[in-house]
């Protein structure tokens, strides 16, 4: 893994110093081969030792070795073809839009890589041998939520999604051992959740969840976690890049639903060509 996508990934989990150390190097790679540790320090107002421990929990031996890394990262990305030209310097385009494209690449880039092929083969066994999957998110979380339910119908499963805990909370009584709960939380820190989550489980149910790459509480009741990594400094940029994140996490996770099973693949085209005939005048 690149050292800037790892860095990426693991920032949501990092400290508030650590947090500094890693936006610093993110926002100033092609510079870091002229800063030693304690220059690097000294810029940031911390301490060496704070700079060489970030470099080892990086899985780095010290601050050389991470130096060395992304310098031949970048090297690597100079190397290119021209396509890996940053967009927003290319010309014909619009400069803003071009930064947000590669603001969400960067996201979903770093997101593939903390959710690992055995972790998104494990949703997709869990959801294939669930006999009713309830789905439940609050706020601008039961976007996703309404809309995977939706995917989840078209192939032929049972899915229940709420955006009122009160009504999940009754729902979720039906539920039998096997059946999945998919709980989108950003934070994943909201009680009422955690509640249904810790309940869901004592009914031999898995708990799948979407939540920010944080130890949080929604999270650490989950069978299976899914984890997204996705910062900007702009609040609003964050909120944008989040939602496009979680959007390609579920996108990967139907399209495994629907190339391992045949029978559900013709179904989803069966049901989609019946609601195009519905929908015509």
């Amino acid at each position: 893994m690149s050292p800037l996508v790892k860095i990426r990934s693991e920032r949501d989990r990092m400290s508030a110093v650590e947090r500094r150390i890693a936006d610093f190097i993110l926002e100033n790679a092609q510079l870091l081969r002229d800063y030693s540790s304690q220059q690097l320090a000294n810029a940031l107002g911390i301490s060496q030792s704070s700079v060489v421990k970030f470099t080892q929990k990086l899985g780095f031996r010290g601050y050389p070795d991470l130096k060395y890394s992304v310098g031949e990262a970048i090297g690597r990305t100079d190397e290119g073809d021209g396509e890996t030209a940053p967009l927003a310097e290319r010309p014909g385009g619009d400069p803003l839009g071009a930064a947000l494209w590669q603001r969400k690449a960067r996201a979903e880039e770093a997101t593939r890589h903390i959710n690992s092929p055995e972790t998104l083969h494990a949703v997709v066994d869990a959801i294939d041998s669930a006999g009713k999957v309830f789905l439940i998110g609050l706020g601008e979380d039961d976007l996703h939520a309404r809309g995977f339910a939706v995917r989840l119908s078209l192939l032929g499963v049972v899915a229940i999604r709420h955006f009122d805990v009160s009504r999940m909370a009754a729902q979720v009584t039906m539920s039998s051992p096997g059946d999945v709960l998919m709980v989108f939380s950003e934070q994943g820190k909201h009680p009422a959740l955690t509640k249904i989550a810790r309940y869901f489980r004592e009914r031999r149910g898995r708990v799948v969840t979407v939540t920010r790459h944080t130890s949080n509480p929604v999270r650490a009741l989950a069978d299976i976690a899914l984890a997204v990594a996705a910062h900007d400094d702009a609040s609003y940029v964050q909120s944008l890049i989040y939602q496009s994140t979680v959007q390609q996490l579920l996108d990967t996770v139907f399209v495994h639903l629907c190339e391992g099973d045949e029978a559900r693949h013709a179904r989803l085209v069966q049901n989609l060509d019946r609601i195009q005939q519905m929908l015509e005048p």
